[in-house]
Parts: structure tokens; sequence; C-alpha cells
């Protein structure tokens, strides 16, 4: 009982560590005299995927190789087919020119440069299948690249997050607090997820995709879910998109530097489901009112979504 407990407390501590770090960075950040434009552009993409970086590096430490793999493409599918479908059923999304053509081509780049570096076996005929360190480089340079591109574009998250001005002492222990709360919470989701998986006879890569990827996207549901309700649909898609890009390229590039990832065959059934969720989200932007994700696209998702749960546990 007590893992399961650890689980349980693992996502609480898991997200209010995410929060703490973000709260205490974005203080130091803003005394150093860093605009709000540069704190928004690189905190809300970090805070919300600070969950699935800090559970990756535990379970690439410790092994855990399927919870690493599946909790990365179970958020991104959770990212663009639940969260986003959710929050246009909340308020149609529009989204600008810039978003359709080139940060959700971006994304679906990702998982399709993933499917790639991740089938050795399959395109090299060698003996296994893995991300390894030279595939992390690459993943870490086009992250380089896409951090690049944001900071180009203009101020649309300034106002989702305006740092407040703590003490220098509080802003430094919301950091450790955050640092602490993030690395015990990953640690225990990695323990629980694989007893979990143990105890109930299933393989660590559906608790991954599953249990463990909707618990580390709470916070893009929630910042989505928020931004939709209050019509800002840019940062409600732009969180979405920019957090997918960010799982792949940077919290994947990291994660098989540390240690590389072995991949199973079988994976590639989710690879392909988080391609068919990129291309179908661009697809949308085309069809009825031009792009516009809308109540009906967003029911379709969500529907998507819940028959891709129902065939990982009958598969499972």
């Amino acid at each position: 009982m007590m893992p399961y407990i650890l689980l349980i407390i693992g996502f609480i501590l898991l997200i209010k560590g995410a929060d703490f770090l973000v709260e205490g960075a974005s203080a130091i950040a803003r005394r150093l005299k860093v605009s709000d434009l540069v704190i928004g552009l690189t905190m809300v993409a970090f805070g919300t995927s600070t969950p699935e970086l800090f559970v990756n590096i535990m379970a690439s430490l410790k092994g855990n190789a399927d919870i690493a793999i599946g909790n990365i493409l179970g958020s991104n599918i959770v990212n663009i087919l639940f969260i986003l479908g959710v929050s246009s059923i909340i308020f149609p999304l529009g989204i600008t020119k810039g978003t359709v053509w080139k940060e959700i081509p971006l994304s679906l780049l990702a998982s399709v440069l993933l499917g790639v570096m991740a089938n050795d076996q399959w395109i090299d005929r060698s003996g296994s299948s893995a991300l390894t360190r030279i595939d992390g480089l690459v993943f870490i340079s086009f992250f380089v690249i896409f951090m690049y591109y944001s900071f180009g574009l203009p101020a649309r998250i300034e106002e989702h997050l305006t740092a407040k001005l703590y003490e220098p002492v509080k802003s430094v222990l919301l950091v450790i607090l955050g640092l602490i709360g993030l690395i015990l919470g990953g640690q225990w989701i990695v323990d629980g997820a694989v007893h979990l998986a143990s105890g109930l006879g299933v393989s660590q890569s559906l608790i991954g995709l599953t249990i463990v990827a909707v618990g580390t996207s709470l916070p893009e549901l929630a910042t989505s879910a928020v931004a939709a309700y209050k019509k800002n649909a840019e940062i409600a898609v732009g969180n979405v998109v920019g957090s997918s890009i960010f799982n792949i390229f940077f919290v994947l590039g990291i994660s098989s530097i540390i240690k590389p990832i072995p991949f199973q065959a079988r994976n590639n059934i989710d690879i392909g489901v988080v391609i068919l969720a990129n291309m179908l989200l661009f697809v949308c932007m085309f069809i009825g009112r031009r792009h516009l994700l809308g109540r009906w696209e967003g029911i379709v998702f969500v529907i998507l979504y819940v028959s891709y749960m129902v065939f990982l546990v009958v598969q499972g």
C-alpha cells in the first residue's frame, strides 16, 4: 500500500515543486532585470514540462526505460487529443498563422524524428533499438533552434506569467524547495509506477502511457483550460504545442544523454498515435473555419483519446 500512497504524494510534490521552482526562478530573473517576455517564453514552457523532465531523469537513472518513453509519448498524446480537445470545447480556439505553419509542423517533425531515431533495429538492421547519447545531442540541438525561434515571437505569453518580486532569500528558498519536491516526487512516482505495474501484472510502458503521463500533464491541462476560459487561445494552444516539442527535444534529449534508453518495437504504435494526433491538429486548421479548432473538433479529439485509452487497457 505504501508505494501507491507515495505515488499519489509524488504527483502532489511534483506539481507543487514545479510551481515553486518557476516562482523562485522567475523572481530571481526579475531581480536580474530579465524582461517579462523572456521569463514568459522560457518559464511557461519549462514549468509545465518540469514534471515530465524529473520523472524521466529518475526513470533513466533507475533503468526504467519503458516508463521514460511511455511518459513522453503518453504526455504528448494527452496534450494534443485531450487537453486541446477539452480547451476547444470550453472555447473555440483561434490559432495564428505562425502557429499553424511553424509550431504545429515542428511538433510533427519532433514525433517523426523520434520514430526514426528510436528504430535502429528496423532502419540499420542492428541487434537492438535505443535512443543513444548521440540521438540525445541531436534532440538538444533541435531544442536550441526551437528556443532561438521562440525568442523571436511576439510577447503573447507575457500576460500569462508576470514574475512576482520576492526577497532574494525567499526566491532561493522557493527554488530549493521546488527542486527537492521535484526530485522526491519524480523518484516516488517512478517507484510507485513500477510497483503498480507489478501488482496489476501489466507492463511498465502501459503505466507510463496512462497514469504517469496524465499525472505529469496536469500543469498543461490547468494552464490551457484556464487560458481557454479566459478566451486566450494563443496561450492555450501555444502551451500544449510548445510543451510537446519541449518533451521530445529537451526531456528525451536530456534523458538519453544521462543514460541511453532501450526502445521496444511495441511503442511504435504510440509514436504513430502521436504523429497522427499532430497531423489531425494540422488538418483541422483547414476544415470549416480556417485556423480555428472548434467545439466539434474538440469533441472528436476527446473521443479519440478515450478510444486510445481503451485500446491500451485492452492491449495491456
